[in-house]
């Protein structure tokens, strides 16, 4: 009698407490996991719509946008900067992650399989800091210059606008989050936010915030709704 297919138990690999709570580390046959405090955030079985978040992105830039600057907003499991390493258009690609538990797993880890390409280029680095408060705080472009601003910001902290980790992450959706993901674009740069569903609230948020060029591409799951990322347009005109 054939068995059915039972999924394998996970095994916790590291477990820490840091000043944003726990965040743990799991196998779960030959994949991994990353729990932050008691929510699953995301795993390796299926980086699609990691790889459309930077694809998608780059796609809405101008052709003529030479070697733009990319910002990953959270490092995860690597999907992301993996893919923008493999893409020889991308000049610098900078990655904020507050975790340093995360950040080791992928420089002497498990996770290492995944980005040790991607850290080892020399267009890439970590930045281990709070999203928000790098946005908020890092330099902001002149309206005719891209140099202190990205070309493109790719963010990917949570299971979307409408599912925040942290409750410090919500002002990142809303009015003064959004103003500063403005502010440290360059112009006619390009936000894309990945989320666990579509959310037609975060759109009206884009326009309400200035953004124009506002649209969801989705991805289609398994179960239940599709993963979508969320792209707008930053409507200053490039000098």
């Amino acid at each position: 009698m054939l068995l059915p297919d039972v999924p394998a138990a996970p095994v916790t690999l590291d477990r820490r407490e840091g000043p944003y709570g726990e965040v743990v580390l799991r196998q779960r046959g030959e994949h991994f996991e990353i729990i932050a405090n008691g929510c699953f955030l995301m795993d390796t079985s299926d980086g699609r719509s990691e790889r459309l978040l930077i694809d998608a992105a780059l796609a809405a830039l101008p052709a003529d946008r030479a070697q733009p600057s990319l910002l990953i907003g959270g490092l995860g499991v690597g999907f992301s900067l993996a893919h923008a390493a493999a893409e020889p258009r991308w000049g610098r690609i900078d990655v904020v992650e507050r975790e340093q538990a995360v950040i080791d797993w992928h420089r002497s880890g498990p996770l290492a399989r995944i980005s040790a390409d991607a850290l080892a280029d020399p267009r890439s680095r970590i930045l281990r800091t709070d999203l928000v408060d790098h946005l908020r705080n890092s330099p902001r472009p002149h309206a005719a210059e891209t140099v202190g601003g990205y070309d493109a910001l790719c963010l990917d902290i949570d299971n979307g606008p409408d599912w925040t980790v942290t409750e410090d992450n919500d002002s990142l959706y809303g009015p003064s989050g959004l103003a500063s993901c403005r502010d440290r674009l360059a112009p006619g740069g390009v936000l894309a936010v990945w989320s666990a569903q579509p959310s037609s609230a975060f759109e009206d948020a884009l326009r309400n915030a200035g953004f124009t060029d506002v649209r969801t591409e989705e991805i289609i799951v398994a179960r239940g709704v599709p993963d979508a990322v969320h792209l707008a347009v930053e409507p200053r005109t490039p000098a």
